[in-house]
């Protein structure tokens, strides 16, 4: 499933999300105002922590429905998240949005996921227990916090989701922080780390330098200074990627 080392996911979590989003715009042929990152807004409750980055596990919930507590089977679920390749982020699509009544994840929940080998939730529901989640390790992207879980159980598990708007498919690599996520593409996700490493250095040798180092200069000479940074950025961008950059 994964093109990427256990070190060059690291790697990528270094950076923040945008960052990581410059480079992906670089070697996709995906619209980049339209796919792969949140179109709805998210909170992370725990930008403290940092971005997250790993492979999507999916599942869907309805909290407010007692049905499917009947035909749930915990060992099966567990089954399938503690055989999926890791670092793993669970996507979990609320059925009750934008009605919550009740989380999938709190203190229990969170402690067995991590457990299971996954380092974090992208949810468009709710999630309680933050300081225990926190306490746990285990970050979250979500809607809002709630008090309650209400019927919770999976309703199913392993398939496509939609959260915030974003469609993710089980196995897709993502990276997220507190400005939102970015679901990568399959076939974007070998090149993801040179072109973002690219892109960074690009950036500090060009036009954040131009703008930084304007200690004493004219307006003109600053004005210059900016525009040498800014076609430097582009030269190299095209050189490398054959595309303008942003």
């Amino acid at each position: 499933m994964s093109n990427l080392s256990h070190a060059e996911l690291l790697q990528l979590k270094r950076w923040n999300t945008p960052t990581i989003y410059n480079g992906w715009e670089q070697i996709t042929n995906c619209n980049i105002a339209a796919d792969a990152f949140n179109l709805e807004p998210t909170t992370d409750f725990m930008p403290q922590m940092g971005p997250m980055v790993g492979y999507a596990v999916t599942m869907v919930i309805e909290p407010s429905n007692p049905v499917h507590k009947e035909t749930y089977d915990p060992r099966a679920y567990r089954e399938y998240v503690a055989n999926f390749s890791g670092p793993k982020i669970v996507v979990v699509q609320d059925l009750n949005k934008p009605n919550f009544v009740g989380s999938t994840w709190g203190e229990v929940n969170s402690n067995t996921h991590h457990a299971l080998g996954c380092v974090g939730t992208i949810t468009d529901g709710c999630i309680r227990d933050l300081d225990e989640m926190t306490n746990a390790g285990f970050k979250a992207l979500a809607s809002r916090l709630c008090v309650g879980h209400a019927h919770w159980c999976p309703v199913r598990w392993n398939c496509e989701v939609e959260v915030f708007g974003r469609k993710i498919q089980p196995g897709q690599l993502i990276h997220a922080d507190k400005h939102g996520f970015l679901a990568i593409p399959n076939e974007d996700e070998k090149e993801l780390l040179s072109a973002s490493w690219f892109m960074d250095q690009n950036e500090c040798e060009t036009v954040i330098p131009a703008a930084r180092n304007a200690t004493g200069l004219s307006p003109e000479e600053l004005l210059n200074q900016l525009d040498k940074g800014a076609k430097q950025f582009g030269d190299n961008t095209r050189q490398q990627f054959s595309k303008d950059g942003e």
